[in-house]
Parts: structure tokens; sequence; C-alpha cells
């Protein structure tokens, strides 16, 4: 036989308990905060890696803008010598993109195919100037004692390549910075730097090493402790818990329920 419901008792608390209770919900509220400013700060990155890297004569260079082990462009330096009665020497310095990668570039009135030599502060997005296929950077040319070179990348320091790769098949953006110069007709370059964002489809500014949301570490904190998180095994047992979380953050200290060390 069920007994009549009547009016719940309201239990009455004790004060030590009540504010036992308001340390746990400030504590819990606390960590649930922590744990959103983590996964904000990881939602967008741009990963930068500097580098000194020469691209000489005859040589190939590739790059793994995301450090997958998978080359994402490749950088050739070609030379060419003629060996017909005619002197002919030449040097090309290009990039090629690999698979469906594309780089930021146009075709001049001649018909080239050049990567863009762009400056810093440039967006680098969905509307850029992409296109699939290799891009010419400069060219120099020796014929029969007349040297010249040509080409957007022809000596120039500090410019940019506007980069769109795939990771795990979404598209991403980046840039790589160079320095290049032609002498007599022998190009030589240097990558200097090279960054990507992490989020599929955002844009990212050349020259930008790191995101407008980042976080910059507290100068204290490169010389004091890190300070120990609540575990939320702890917080989740409630105030009990949040009694043993307390005494492991004192130490040998005794730790009264007003919240600092006696």
């Amino acid at each position: 036989m069920r007994r009549p419901c009547g009016p719940r008792k309201t239990a009455n608390l004790s004060g030590p308990v009540h504010h036992q209770l308001n340390m746990y919900t400030l504590a819990a509220g606390a960590a649930g905060v922590g744990m959103l400013a983590l996964a904000r700060s990881a939602e967008a990155k741009i990963v930068y890696t500097p580098a000194n890297v020469k691209i000489v004569p005859n040589h190939t260079v590739r790059l793994d803008l995301n450090h997958d082990g998978k080359s994402d462009f490749t950088f050739k330096n070609v030379l060419f010598t003629s060996t017909g009665a005619t002197s002919f020497r030449s040097d090309r310095l290009s990039i090629l993109p690999v698979s469906a990668n594309q780089i930021w570039g146009r075709k001049t009135s001649r018909g080239y195919d050049y990567a863009s030599a762009l400056v810093a502060g440039v967006k680098v997005g969905a509307s850029g100037a992409f296109s699939a296929g290799p891009r010419s950077m400069a060219f120099g040319m020796d014929q029969g004692g007349s040297f010249y070179c040509e080409g957007k990348w022809n000596n120039v320091q500090k410019r940019y390549l506007g980069l769109k790769f795939m990771i795990h098949g979404k598209t991403h953006f980046g840039w790589a910075r160079l320095n290049t110069n032609c002498n007599l007709y022998k190009v030589e370059a240097v990558l200097t730097g090279y960054a990507y964002e992490t989020i599929p489809g955002k844009a990212i500014i050349t020259g930008r090493t790191h995101g407008p949301d980042a976080e910059q570490p507290d100068p204290a904190s490169l010389t004091r402790p890190a300070e120990k998180p609540a575990s939320l095994g702890l917080l989740a047992i409630g105030a009990p818990g949040l009694s043993i979380w307390r005494r492991e953050e004192c130490g040998l200290a005794t730790c009264g329920f007003t919240g600092s060390a006696q």
C-alpha cells in the first residue's frame, strides 16, 4: 500500500556544508571554462616553420607544409647547357604542385605561367588567383655572352608564394617565403620560412606566423611552477572530492574553508 505523498521537508544544511557546495560549484565551473578555453585555442592555429634552405641550380627541394611526411610542393632549379656550336645556357627556377594542390599565379603577356611574388599582408584564401600546374618563378639565360634574367621572382627579397593544398581531402591555405637572386644567368633562392592554417578553408595572411586569437603565455608562468588543476574525478564526487583536492593543493599546510591557506 502506497503512503500518501505529502509536502517534502527541506533539509537545513549547516554553514560549512553550504560553503563546501558553493566552492565545488565554483571549481566545477572554472574547470569547465578552462576546458572551453583550451578547446578554442586548439581550434585555430597557424603552424609556422622557419627555414634556411638553399635552392641552387640542378637541385630539387621538396616542401612538406604540414610535416606529415608527404611533399605538397616541389621546387626545381634546372640548369641547361647546349651542346651545339652556338653557346646557350639557361637556368629556370620553378615550383610544381603535388596532386591536386595549386599555386597563386597568372599567365603573363608572353604566355608564361608565373607564380606570383606576393608581398607581406596579402590574404591567401578562396578568392586567390589559384590554378593547377607548375609555375615558373625566375629564368636566366646566357646566349653568346649576352646575359639577362626575367620573371616575377627575379632578384626579390622576402616575397611570398600563395599555396593551396589538401589535408585528408580538405582544402588548406599556406605560404612560403623566399629570397631569390640571378647572377649573370644562374638563379639561386633561399627558402626562409613557411606556414599553413590548420582550419580547412580558412585564409592565412602572408607573413603571419600565429593566429590573431592565439593566446600568449603569461610571462610569470615561465618562472613559477605550474598550478595543478582539479581533476574531473574529484570534482564529480562533490564536496568530499573538493576537500581532497584542496588538501592536495595545500601540501603540508592546512587549508581552511575560506579559500586561502592558513
